[in-house]
């Protein structure tokens, strides 16, 4: 590993961005969102964005010609003109006080890389090439863009919110990493996609005071369908496959259609009886796939979707491949 990954609390410390176009303003952006002072240094300041922040006080100009001597007064520091001779010397300039230094487009020059990100605050996932191919860190961050839904950022901050009361609701460390499990096993992002973060918030608190009863949790249910073409699930429906404690199949389903799956899940076939087994294991408190066809199999979807809302069991249908 070239890069040592790292996280930096830039809340009410000074940064030095030099330029005053549309990068320039991106990095603005991302830096007066992590609560940086932004210092702005640009010969001519040509996008709306800077012009903004300027005239509301949200980022200070620096006038003149540039004084490396700013450098001394910053954490980090953000080149990003389109002048390669400059860049180098304020590179240099950075060097030789110790500051991190990033030169857009020029991993060569920088001592640190601004990474590709998703954020879910308080959750972020920052994902880098070490600016050897900046396309692909992007490309991977649209497909965790779909992966991570926004639940889970409201999902982080209930962790952060009630951790004291956790612990004392569960000062067993094995109870409450069970209780964590089951908390993470999707029940909470079917929340918010019923009813936003107010229902999340609600589910969440619910599950906290009943966080001791852990004997009588019942297991949460996913209905997926099952594919000719394993590789073209959707991420919903690989993340369920394994994540599943147990898998009940319909009658005609084959075992390629379980190539993504847990391997160590327990394979139930259902035999008529899906509806049965299925609840049967979600009283265990088990993570349960009912993995079926459309639309052979569509009633026992509806009845097993149906007793599951009824006996207060998660249940979320996922779609096909795509």
């Amino acid at each position: 590993m070239a890069l040592y990954p790292l996280f930096a609390d830039l809340g009410g410390r000074e940064v030095l961005v030099v330029g005053g176009g549309e990068v320039a303003a991106r990095k603005v952006a991302a830096l007066l969102k992590a609560g940086a002072l932004v210092r702005l240094h640009a010969h001519a300041v040509l996008h709306p964005d800077i012009a903004e922040a300027l005239s509301m006080g949200r980022i200070i100009r620096l006038g003149g010609d540039f004084d490396p001597a700013w450098l001394d007064a910053v954490w980090l520091a953000v080149a990003a003109t389109d002048d390669p001779a400059f860049n180098a010397g304020l590179a240099a300039e950075a060097g030789r006080r110790r500051r991190f230094v990033n030169v857009v487009d020029d991993a060569v020059l920088s001592t640190f890389q601004v990474p590709a990100v998703v954020d879910r605050a308080p959750l972020v996932v920052a994902i880098s090439s070490g600016g050897a191919a900046p396309m692909l860190a992007r490309r991977i961050r649209e497909q965790l863009e779909i992966a991570l839904g926004p639940a889970l950022g409201v999902l982080a901050a209930q962790f952060a919110a009630h951790r004291e009361r956790i612990r004392a609701q569960m000062p067993d460390l094995a109870a409450r990493r069970r209780w964590f499990e089951r908390m993470l096993d999707g029940r909470m992002e079917h929340e918010y996609e019923r009813g936003g973060p107010v229902a999340l918030e609600a589910a969440f608190v619910a599950e906290v005071e009943r966080a001791p009863d852990l004997e009588r949790m019942k297991g949460v249910v996913a209905l997926v369908e099952a594919s000719e073409a394993p590789d073209l699930y959707t991420l919903r429906a690989l993340r369920a496959l394994n994540e599943a404690d147990v898998i009940v199949l319909a009658e005609d389903i084959e075992e390629a259609a379980l190539e993504p799956a847990r391997r160590d899940a327990q394979r139930i076939r259902s035999r008529g009886n899906a509806l049965e087994c299925v609840l049967e294991a979600a009283a265990s408190g088990a993570r349960i796939v009912f993995m079926h066809r459309l639309p052979v199999d569509k009633a026992a979807r509806a009845s097993i979707s149906a007793s599951c809302h009824q006996a207060g069991i998660a249940c979320r249908v996922i779609p096909a491949a795509v």
